[in-house]
């Protein structure tokens, strides 16, 4: 397969989600003007030819530091809601100035983990995002950092878009760093990826101050994008002409491809939106049973029950050895599936005094991973 070949369908990708972070838009120690009109100004000309944005921006934090001239990422989650708070203003005045100049209009939307772990509250968000493009906005959404805790975070705004490319129907997600895209050994850049195992050696860990991912993030939300079948562009933002080059199909970056069937969006909102509350450990047989048979996840196969949730929440489903097997639905919550661990279907009246089905996590509430 040509670098030109998978990148040739993006010709014809009408919705594009385009996530910039906090290091690409911090050029030095202050966040940079130029960027933001390049952004604006790239944006504005994918409009113009027919293509709808939606834009996932970091920058709140690292522009309230700099209004304070502090250095480095607060690690307390007060101070880190303050330098939000402080920063958030700015970063959307940049943005209004730069689209201004070209006759377009944003439209902020802050958001947290809250929003979207309610399936109703997730459908109200895609509802209000098509409302916006509607009207002719662009939308910038950024995590609610000011009121958020580490129990609401998404963890960075390379998984925050990662869930917003489903969400919102997009047929491409952009990723845009202060690096060419995903390198090989030798440092020169990976054209096109289609098996993420073969390049998990490849990702180094986050090395700096200002941005809270690094390319193992984006790797991780490259995945999960194309488990829905989105395919992923991770590029560099430093090119002023990265989003058209993308969007025409030329050899930019690294280009993501999904293979094999792709996640329906329910099952996806379960797999990569929800917070596990709580894992359930199997045996080998539940395990097959899971795996190879595509069944429903029963009390007798279920060995040990960790953490606390509640019917109805989003547990992981693990082997003995710890390795992550499901994710789905329970029907049950931890006090009641501690005590029917390792039983029949058909006992779980007598052991509970009532029963909400024989499974504890069904087929139709399971991601196998």
């Amino acid at each position: 397969m040509t670098a030109e070949t998978p990148r040739k369908a993006l010709e014809n990708a009408k919705r594009i989600v385009v996530k910039i972070g906090s290091r690409a838009i911090v050029q030095g120690d202050a966040p940079g003007e130029g960027r933001f009109k390049s952004i604006a100004s790239q944006i504005s000309a994918l409009y113009a030819s027919g293509r709808t944005v939606i834009l996932v921006s970091s920058g709140a934090v690292a522009m309230g530091c700099q209004k304070l001239a502090r250095t480095g990422r607060p690690k307390q989650i007060p101070e880190l809601q303050a330098m939000a708070a402080l920063g958030q203003p700015m970063l959307m005045q940049a943005y209004a100035d730069a689209f201004a100049t070209h006759g377009r209009q944003i439209a902020q939307i802050l958001i947290t983990h809250a929003e979207v772990a309610d399936r109703k509250r997730y459908l109200n968000v895609r509802h209000a995002l098509d409302a916006m493009i509607d009207l002719g906005a662009v939308p910038i959404i950024n995590e609610n950092d000011t009121v958020s805790t580490e129990e609401l975070q998404f963890g960075d705004n390379d998984q925050l878009a990662a869930m917003v490319a489903p969400l919102t129907g997009a047929d491409v997600l952009v990723l845009l760093t202060d690096v060419e895209g995903l390198l090989d050994a030798n440092k020169q850049r990976i054209s096109v990826v289609t098996d993420f195992e073969a390049i998990q050696s490849l990702i180094w860990p986050k090395d700096n101050a200002v941005s809270l991912g690094g390319m193992g993030s984006k790797v991780s939300a490259a995945q999960r994008a194309c488990q829905v079948g989105v395919p992923v562009v991770i590029a560099p933002a430093k090119d002023p002409d990265v989003l058209r080059k993308v969007a025409t199909g030329e050899d930019v970056g690294t280009l993501f491809l999904p293979a094999g069937a792709s996640l329906a969006s329910r099952k996806y909102w379960i797999a990569y939106t929800l917070k596990m509350r709580g894992t359930l450990v199997v045996d080998a047989g539940a395990r097959r049973a899971l795996l190879e048979q595509n069944r429903s996840l029963l009390p007798a196969g279920i060995t040990e029950v960790r953490g606390t949730f509640r019917a109805g929440e989003a547990v992981s489903i693990a082997a003995a050895d710890g390795q992550e097997l499901a994710r789905g639905l329970t029907r049950y919550d931890a006090r009641d599936v501690e005590k029917l661990r390792g039983a029949r279907s058909e006992h779980i009246e007598a052991r509970l005094g009532f029963s909400n089905g024989d499974e504890i996590v069904h087929r139709d509430d399971l991601v196998v991973l």
